[in-house]
């Protein structure tokens, strides 16, 4: 499933992480320390590497990626994030391709159901409150893919579409002094259903 259950304690810190994280130097691992050298050392701050991983912004061992390395770009940075927030909640969006538009309510009610009622409404209410302040801060509208553009069907060259008037209906194979006769029977384009009659008739008694 691709939804993220990351979450944030205080979503509202979320924004001053991101600014934060911008004006440092991205480390070789995104580790605990590294967290309290950016000033965060609460048990709740912890949250925060688990929701870069849901990102995509660091693997499972710390390492930035390179969306992170994208997210450093003072111009790109929020569409950088929102990119980062289609892929998380990839099933949301799923069910709203404007789900960054989306009500806490609407929010609440889809993570429900996303999640199966396995999860219990404190969670819940922590992971809706995460999603839209990450949908707050994203640029989604940059972060969209171009539209593709509409290709016209392709026309049959004209001895094709002469070829496709010719409807092979039946073919035979005969034995005869070990040599093998392969009889292919073409109708012409006709909705004269006896003349039809007439061919096939004509070939079972002059063949069976």
């Amino acid at each position: 499933m691709a939804l993220t259950t990351a979450y944030l304690i205080n979503a509202s810190k979320l924004e001053q992480f991101l600014n934060d994280l911008r004006s440092a130097q991205a480390p070789e691992r995104f580790t605990l320390k590294f967290l309290e050298e950016l000033g965060y050392k609460s048990t709740n701050d912890r949250l925060f590497i688990g929701l870069l991983k849901a990102l995509g912004f660091i693997d499972d061992s710390g390492a930035p990626q390179q969306r992170y390395f994208a997210f450093l770009d003072d111009t790109r940075w929020r569409e950088v994030l929102a990119e980062g927030v289609r892929e998380a909640y990839e099933d949301l969006f799923r069910l709203n391709k404007k789900a960054h538009n989306m009500s806490r309510t609407d929010v609440t009610g889809k993570l429900k159901s996303l999640t199966e009622g396995k999860k219990s409404e404190n969670v819940i209410d922590n992971m809706a409150r995460t999603f839209l302040e990450l949908a707050k801060l994203g640029d989604f509208a940059a972060s969209e893919a171009p539209a593709l553009e509409e290709k016209p069907e392709t026309q049959p060259a004209p001895q094709m579409a002469a070829q496709e008037e010719r409807t092979v209906l039946h073919t035979r194979s005969r034995l005869v002094d070990g040599l093998t006769y392969r009889i292919e029977l073409v109708l012409p384009p006709t909705r004269d259903k006896a003349i039809y009659d007439a061919l096939f008739r004509s070939l079972r008694e002059h063949l069976l």
